[in-house]
């Protein structure tokens, strides 16, 4: 029996934080959820306790946001990584946003790979596995955000975790539901309107246009902001509105039983 969170009514909005770039602060009124950088790819100790901070004081679910270790690159550089140092890198982060998060008197509400490690985790199934055992043996209750339809996703459901599968506002799709690559110039969606017409085909109409041109199926149940973007506070405005537009509440998936 599948164990993603059901789509309803309701839509996650969430974003990734604590990057010591751009206004988190900001960001805030308009999400549901944050994944915060856990100091490999970006953010440091302060920098996670004072998200951790934000998102209590404004209701946002807290996650951990692991990744490789790559500051040069902010952990998109795909890197030689074995499913063991997988299995380590996640544990090892996941453990420290927990830290911080327990003692401000908060519970930890999902885990989402970052970056290379995500796109990594998307297609390859052992990878896939070794960072879903690892959010399940911190704590088996903790959400696991994948891309929709990816490897990511089923490893957690065979493992048991509760999966919420994630689509992305301004990011590109190829035919195959993967995420055009960065590398690419078409890669993300720097037009505000562009972005908010994707997110309302992908909760109505559960599919996204790829590159392509072909219709993909998707299923949604969390829509991703990339926070580091300069205009973030204005796109999450807009594409609070399109979500909402669209019929959909804001708010976090699978809250912690």
């Amino acid at each position: 029996m599948s164990t993603s969170v059901p789509s309803a009514a309701s839509i996650d909005f969430n974003c990734d934080l604590g990057e010591g770039v751009g206004d988190d602060a900001a960001l805030m009124p308009h999400i549901s959820s944050a994944s915060i950088a856990c100091g490999w790819h970006a953010g440091d100790a302060q920098t996670m306790r004072r998200t951790v901070a934000l998102c209590i004081a404004h209701g946002v679910a807290i996650g951990a946001h692991p990744s490789l270790a790559d500051r040069e690159h902010f952990g998109r550089r795909a890197l030689p990584t074995t499913p063991d140092e997988a299995y380590a890198l996640t544990l090892y982060q996941v453990g420290a946003l927990s830290a911080f998060v327990h003692a401000a008197g908060a519970r930890l509400h999902h885990v989402k790979p970052h970056g290379a490690l995500y796109t990594m985790a998307a297609r390859d199934a052992a990878l896939a596995d070794a960072i879903a055992r690892a959010v399940r043996d911190v704590d088996p209750r903790l959400l696991l955000y994948g891309l929709a339809g990816s490897a990511l996703c089923a490893a957690g459901e065979r493992l048991g975790l509760r999966v919420a599968q994630e689509a992305f506002a301004e990011r590109r799709y190829e035919r195959d539901g993967n995420l055009v690559a960065r590398s690419e110039p078409d890669a993300v969606i720097h037009d505000v309107d562009l972005a908010a017409q994707q997110v309302a085909s992908m909760l109505r109409a559960r599919c996204v246009t790829a590159r392509s041109g072909e219709q993909v199926p998707l299923r949604a149940d969390t829509i991703c902001l990339h926070g580091d973007r300069p205009d973030a506070p204005q796109f999450a405005a807009a594409l609070r509105g399109a979500i909402e537009g669209a019929g959909f509440r804001i708010a976090p998936p699978g809250a912690h039983a």
